[in-house]
Protein backbone atom coordinates (compact mmCIF):
# COMPACT_ATOMS: atom_id res chain seq x y z
CA UNK A 1 0.00 0.00 0.00
CA UNK A 2 3.06 2.12 0.83
CA UNK A 3 4.44 1.65 -2.80
CA UNK A 4 1.34 3.64 -3.96
CA UNK A 5 1.13 6.55 -2.44
CA UNK A 6 4.13 6.67 -3.22
CA UNK A 7 4.24 6.58 -6.79
CA UNK A 8 1.28 9.27 -6.53
CA UNK A 9 2.95 12.04 -4.48
CA UNK A 10 5.95 11.38 -7.03
CA UNK A 11 3.75 11.86 -10.14
CA UNK A 12 1.59 15.04 -8.06
CA UNK A 13 5.24 16.43 -7.13
CA UNK A 14 6.92 16.45 -10.87
CA UNK A 15 3.54 17.88 -11.99
CA UNK A 16 3.67 20.47 -9.61
CA UNK A 17 7.12 21.61 -10.97
CA UNK A 18 7.84 24.37 -12.85
CA UNK A 19 7.70 23.48 -16.55
CA UNK A 20 11.10 25.75 -17.08
CA UNK A 21 12.68 24.06 -13.91
CA UNK A 22 14.18 21.11 -16.17
CA UNK A 23 15.04 22.91 -19.40
CA UNK A 24 17.24 25.42 -17.35
CA UNK A 25 19.04 22.32 -15.30
CA UNK A 26 19.98 20.93 -18.82
CA UNK A 27 21.18 24.66 -19.72
CA UNK A 28 23.12 25.16 -16.31
CA UNK A 29 24.10 21.48 -17.13
CA UNK A 30 25.54 21.95 -20.04
CA UNK A 31 27.76 25.28 -18.77
CA UNK A 32 28.97 23.65 -15.66
CA UNK A 33 29.98 20.55 -17.13
CA UNK A 34 31.90 22.86 -19.41
CA UNK A 35 33.17 24.92 -16.67
CA UNK A 36 34.49 21.96 -14.52
CA UNK A 37 36.04 20.67 -17.44
CA UNK A 38 37.56 23.64 -18.15
CA UNK A 39 38.91 24.63 -14.25
CA UNK A 40 40.31 21.11 -13.84
CA UNK A 41 41.91 20.17 -17.11
CA UNK A 42 39.37 16.94 -16.72
CA UNK A 43 37.30 16.58 -19.24
CA UNK A 44 35.74 13.28 -18.39
CA UNK A 45 34.92 14.77 -14.87
CA UNK A 46 32.86 17.47 -16.90
CA UNK A 47 30.86 14.71 -18.95
CA UNK A 48 30.02 13.21 -15.63
CA UNK A 49 28.57 16.61 -14.25
CA UNK A 50 26.99 17.10 -17.75
CA UNK A 51 25.80 13.15 -17.78
CA UNK A 52 24.01 13.63 -13.96
CA UNK A 53 22.11 16.54 -15.38
CA UNK A 54 21.10 14.86 -18.43
CA UNK A 55 20.00 11.89 -16.53
CA UNK A 56 18.18 14.01 -14.11
CA UNK A 57 16.35 16.10 -16.79
CA UNK A 58 15.51 12.87 -18.49
CA UNK A 59 13.90 11.65 -16.03
CA UNK A 60 11.87 14.48 -14.84
CA UNK A 61 10.93 14.54 -18.72
CA UNK A 62 9.72 10.95 -18.82
CA UNK A 63 7.46 11.60 -15.70
CA UNK A 64 5.55 14.35 -17.17
CA UNK A 65 6.06 14.78 -20.88
CA UNK A 66 6.46 10.74 -21.72
CA UNK A 67 9.24 8.73 -23.63
CA UNK A 68 9.22 10.45 -26.96
CA UNK A 69 9.23 14.18 -25.98
CA UNK A 70 12.11 12.87 -23.60
CA UNK A 71 14.05 11.18 -26.55
CA UNK A 72 13.63 13.85 -28.59
CA UNK A 73 15.10 16.56 -25.47
CA UNK A 74 17.51 14.93 -24.32
CA UNK A 75 18.87 14.16 -28.60
CA UNK A 76 18.33 18.51 -28.90
CA UNK A 77 20.82 18.87 -25.65
CA UNK A 78 23.02 16.21 -27.32
CA UNK A 79 23.08 17.86 -30.82
CA UNK A 80 23.99 21.16 -28.84
CA UNK A 81 26.51 19.66 -26.93
CA UNK A 82 28.12 18.15 -30.53
CA UNK A 83 27.33 21.65 -31.92
CA UNK A 84 29.12 23.51 -29.33
CA UNK A 85 32.57 21.90 -30.59
CA UNK A 86 33.13 23.70 -33.70
CA UNK A 87 30.97 26.95 -33.22
CA UNK A 88 33.56 27.14 -30.40
CA UNK A 89 36.23 27.83 -32.94
CA UNK A 90 34.27 30.36 -34.60
CA UNK A 91 32.47 32.75 -31.67
CA UNK A 92 34.75 31.07 -28.62
CA UNK A 93 34.11 28.25 -26.13
CA UNK A 94 31.89 30.46 -23.67
CA UNK A 95 29.90 32.25 -26.03
CA UNK A 96 29.14 28.98 -27.95
CA UNK A 97 28.35 27.01 -24.59
CA UNK A 98 25.81 29.98 -23.51
CA UNK A 99 24.02 30.50 -27.23
CA UNK A 100 23.88 26.45 -27.35
CA UNK A 101 22.87 26.07 -23.92
CA UNK A 102 20.20 28.88 -23.93
CA UNK A 103 18.65 27.35 -27.49
CA UNK A 104 18.52 23.95 -26.25
CA UNK A 105 16.85 25.01 -23.19
CA UNK A 106 14.34 27.08 -25.35
CA UNK A 107 13.48 24.24 -27.88
CA UNK A 108 13.37 21.46 -24.88
CA UNK A 109 10.77 23.88 -22.97
CA UNK A 110 8.70 24.35 -26.16
CA UNK A 111 8.17 20.38 -26.59
CA UNK A 112 7.97 19.38 -23.38
CA UNK A 113 6.12 22.13 -21.16
CA UNK A 114 2.57 21.22 -20.27
CA UNK A 115 0.46 21.97 -22.84
CA UNK A 116 -1.90 24.51 -22.26
CA UNK A 117 -6.01 24.76 -23.27
CA UNK A 118 -6.87 28.01 -25.50
CA UNK A 119 -10.44 27.72 -23.27
CA UNK A 120 -8.97 28.52 -19.92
Amino acid sequence: MTHGWRVATEQASAKSMKPWLVPVVGAVSLLVGFGVAQLTGNRPLGGIVLLLGGAWCAWQWWRTAGPWRTVIAVLIFGIAFVVSHPLGNAIGAWPSVVLVSVVAAVLAYLLCAPKTSAMS
